[in-house]
Order: structure tokens, then sequence, then C-alpha cells
């Protein structure tokens, strides 16, 4: 998906810009959709993909919205080195854009991981 980069930056916040397009991390306990546990959908702000369905967020306890799994195929996984540790990246699989990191420390009764997304990266769809 070819993004236009200068209007990305008049749709998106400042704050949503740098987390969604230069991989930036929002301050724990800010987003607004920790809050959020009524069901629906969780899109990309970027491209409004469905990434992540409400019945499977979770209360990590991290500050940041938790999820255990993906939709299929909504999420790209990728080695990230930076800061001096290993983790794994998590992007939009239709643009690209960064969303946040998954750890092996989710829900043992489920998938075991825990995608820990970055609020500002998402929009909820209720349903």
């Amino acid at each position: 998906m070819q993004l236009d980069e200068a209007e990305l930056k008049k749709k998106l916040t400042p704050e949503q810009y740098h987390i969604l397009r230069e991989k930036g991390t929002e301050a724990p306990f800010t987003s607004p959709l920790l809050d959020i546990h009524g069901k629906g959908m969780f899109n990309c702000a970027v491209c409004g993909q469905q990434l992540f369905a409400s019945d499977n967020k979770f209360d990590s306890g991290t500050g940041w919205p938790s999820f255990d799994q993906a939709l299929p195929g909504a999420v790209d996984l990728k080695r990230d080195a930076s800061h001096g540790m290993e983790r794994t990246e998590a992007t939009c699989s239709k643009c690209g854009s960064h969303l946040g990191h998954v750890f092996d420390d989710g829900p043992a009764a489920t998938t075991g991981k825990r995608f820990c997304i970055n609020g500002a990266c998402l929009m909820h769809q209720p349903k």
C-alpha cells in the first residue's frame, strides 16, 4: 500500500504520526482504549484495517492495550533489535505502520502471547 506521508501528517495527530510512522511509543496508562471493554474491533488508525477483536483484549497491567492474538493475517511480526534489546515488532500487514511489540508473557490459558499495542495506533469500532 502506497502512503503519502504529507497526507498522513495532516490526518494523524503528531503523537500518532510519531508512533505509527517513526516507531515511537506512547506513555503508559495514557490511552483511553485501556478502559474500553465492550464488543467490537480495533482497527489501524492509518488504513482502517481490522487488527484485533475485543474478545482478545485483556488487562495486562502494563499500561498499554493488550491482546492475546491478532486477527489472522492482519499483523506482521518482525525482529526488532533496537534500544539494546531483542523484541518482536508488530506492524499492520496492510500499510506497514508500527503498532507495538509482542511478548511471551500473555495469558497461558489462551495463546501465551501479549500483543502490547500503542492505543494511539488503534481506532475502536463498537459492535
